[in-house]
């Protein structure tokens, strides 16, 4: 079956579209007809080569929504029909000691396993193993849900795996496409939240999202009079922090915990480690348990993505948005 899509033919450039043949379906995988997919900024990291190892022709997307159209044999989980999400990671090689675990989002070979290897969520549809695609709960809408599989379970999982408990007091620095994600959750689990943004026009919809305080990151004089105050900071940005005027905000035994990919190397000073006892620390999206559990919980809870809905024809534009810093708060692609 011939799969359209969109696809980017060589690093830095528009997308276009693209056809391919879909595999053959295996024993546990699942055809599924997309109608949504959200963009992540690892979309544009890939289309780009950023990272120097993109292949082209390139189709990205990994925040995908559909419905199962076809599954294979040993499929006992999943039937035709059923609505069901699929994130950055679509398989996994589930004999190495972390996917044992439970925690396939450490696999070995997770770079094989990415949804968009070989080609991405841009389409109208994909094939992938059905035990990384998962049932969504009714009041959850497609157009909203497509980014807590990625973007969701990036925030999610550093709060459950670092045992967040509502007594503390958490920070969440930047309020975009992540943050505002993170701030739902931490609020949810009854933390007191604080957003540290760059930008102070954001203030009033964070503390519609649930933060107890906003802080004005620029303002250097406000963040040095922070000391000692956190428990816990999750960093959702792109950009390069004052690491360093970050971690003396930490309580002793805090940690800081890096979700966002900043542009440079992180650099710190050793004292605040030792005389705080302070931890930096990273996260990456999370096992099939987590996702599972983050989405019941969202359903719970009333958490979902802020997102405008662009139509799949649309992607370049779209992009362009994201990359002008323009997206409030993810944009999802509908077929």
């Amino acid at each position: 079956m011939k799969v359209d899509c969109y696809a980017a033919m060589a690093e830095k450039r528009p997308l276009e579209k693209f056809q391919y043949e879909a595999r053959e379906l295996g024993d546990v995988d699942i055809e599924v007809a997309i109608t949504h997919c959200g963009i992540c900024y690892s979309d544009v990291h890939m289309i780009d080569n950023d990272g120097g190892f993109s292949t082209y022709p390139f189709v990205p997307g990994h925040e995908i929504v559909g419905h199962v159209s076809k599954v294979g044999s040993k499929v006992a989980a999943l039937k035709k029909g059923d609505r069901i999400g699929v994130g950055w990671q679509s398989g996994a090689c589930m004999n190495c000691e972390w996917c044992l675990r439970g925690e396939e989002n450490l696999c070995v070979d997770i770079m094989k396993h990415a949804t968009w290897s070989p080609y991405g969520g841009f389409a109208t549809s994909i094939v992938v193993d059905s035990r990384f695609a998962f049932p969504i709960p009714e009041n959850l809408a497609s157009e909203d849900v497509g980014p807590l599989l990625c973007g969701g379970i990036t925030v999610y999982s550093p709060l459950r795996n670092h045992h967040i408990r509502p007594s503390m007091k958490v920070g969440i620095i930047g309020f975009g496409g992540l943050g505002h994600l993170a701030v739902q959750f931490a609020s949810a689990f009854g933390c007191d939240v604080t957003v540290f943004s760059s930008t102070p026009a954001k203030e009033k919809e964070a503390r519609a999202f649930g933060a107890n305080h906003f802080i004005t990151s620029k303002d250097t004089s406000t963040l040095q009079k922070m000391a000692r105050k956190f428990d816990f900071l999750l960093s959702t940005v792109h950009a390069d922090l004052d690491w360093n005027a970050y971690l003396t905000t930490l309580k002793p035994n805090g940690k800081l915990c890096v979700v966002g990919l900043p542009a440079s190397a992180i650099t710190i000073h050793p004292l605040p480690l030792i005389f705080g006892q302070v931890t930096v620390c990273g996260s990456v999206i999370g096992g099939r348990p987590a996702i599972t559990e983050m989405l019941e919980f969202s359903a719970r809870h009333g958490i979902k993505a802020k997102t405008e809905v662009m139509p799949m024809s649309e992607v370049n534009q779209a992009i362009a948005r994201l990359k002008e810093n323009k997206a409030r708060y993810r944009i999802v692609l509908k077929n």
